[in-house]
């Protein structure tokens, strides 16, 4: 049964280019369903799943007080893998169709202030050292582009283009796109480019923006604990990458730029997805006691994302 499971992550991260992280995902959640299967519901084949199994398993995972989140986030792994068994041969019949998934609250995303950000890139900004001068460059093109941040350690010195003030974003052919950069990330970006990289730089030909001390390729775990790092200093709090991906977003609405060109910097798929930035930024401004700009606010998302 277990070489089904792989073979259809196989597939998540081959045909349908899933990332790694959404694969992970899904092989621990369907792992924990195959040991409630074991454990409470046990099957001999994936052939021998039924409505009734799977309702038992989503009381099972309420009862275990998962928050609804969790739970629907479960559910999703194992529908898609009865869709693929489905496709498969290996079910004659769906026994998820009728299995609910729980209400989520809308999420929101947590934001930090501009003004905040001003204190985050003023923390790196402190020092002359080869290490403050990359952290300055990465807090700004984080925020100039609200890039992911395996996009931001993904980055190659090819992929950017000072001159013309953007940069190439994103590995996957259907998925790169070119982003426009502020003069402070450019600035920040030329200064590190400059004196900074070459003095981590080991090798000539290294390809890497973002350097570590060893001259490699600074990873996102790096990168987690330098923002961790100044936030403390800059007595922001706990604040993740996405955290300044989502103020990117927020704050360029309540500017009032236009959600197609939000989206089209972010990556996002759909339109649907980046609309909740003009929550975010009509709380922001009920805040501050100003309006978001009424064009971005009623933007017409229809046609093609």
């Amino acid at each position: 049964m277990q070489d089904q499971v792989e073979r259809f992550l196989a597939a998540l991260g081959g045909e349908r280019g899933f990332s790694l992280n959404t694969v992970s995902a899904y092989r621990n959640d369907l792992g924990q369903f195959s040991l409630y299967l074991r454990d409470e519901q046990p099957v001999g084949s994936w052939g021998e799943l039924d409505g009734e199994r799977l309702q038992r398993y989503v009381l099972y995972l309420h009862e275990r007080r998962y928050a609804k989140s969790t739970v629907a986030r479960k559910v999703a792994a194992v529908k898609s893998f009865c869709h693929y068994l489905l496709e498969e041969g290996v079910l004659r019949h769906d026994p998820s169709s009728e299995l609910p998934s729980p209400k989520v609250d809308k999420f929101i995303p947590r934001t930090i202030t501009p003004e905040q950000v001003a204190e985050l890139m003023e923390q790196p900004a402190r020092s002359r050292s080869p290490e403050a001068l990359r952290d300055k460059a990465m807090l700004e093109t984080l925020y100039a582009t609200g890039m992911r941040v395996s996009e931001l350690m993904s980055l190659d010195v090819e992929d950017l283009n000072l001159t013309g003030g953007q940069l190439r974003c994103g590995r996957k052919p259907d998925r790169a796109r070119w982003v426009p950069l502020t003069a402070e990330a450019v600035s920040a970006l030329d200064a590190y480019l400059q004196t900074g990289r070459r003095e981590l730089r080991s090798v000539i030909d290294e390809p890497a923006v973002f350097l570590n001390h060893r001259g490699s390729r600074l990873t996102r775990q790096g990168f987690w604990l330098i923002l961790k790092g100044y936030a403390e200093s800059a007595n922001i709090g706990d604040i993740t990458p996405h955290t300044i991906r989502h103020s990117f977003a927020a704050h360029a609405v309540t500017r009032g730029q236009e959600l197609r060109d939000i989206q089209h910097i972010l990556g996002h798929m759909s339109i649907s997805t980046t609309q909740v930035y003009q929550q975010v930024a009509a709380r922001i401004s009920h805040q501050n006691g100003s309006a978001v700009n009424p064009v971005a606010a009623c933007y017409d998302t229809g046609g093609a994302p």
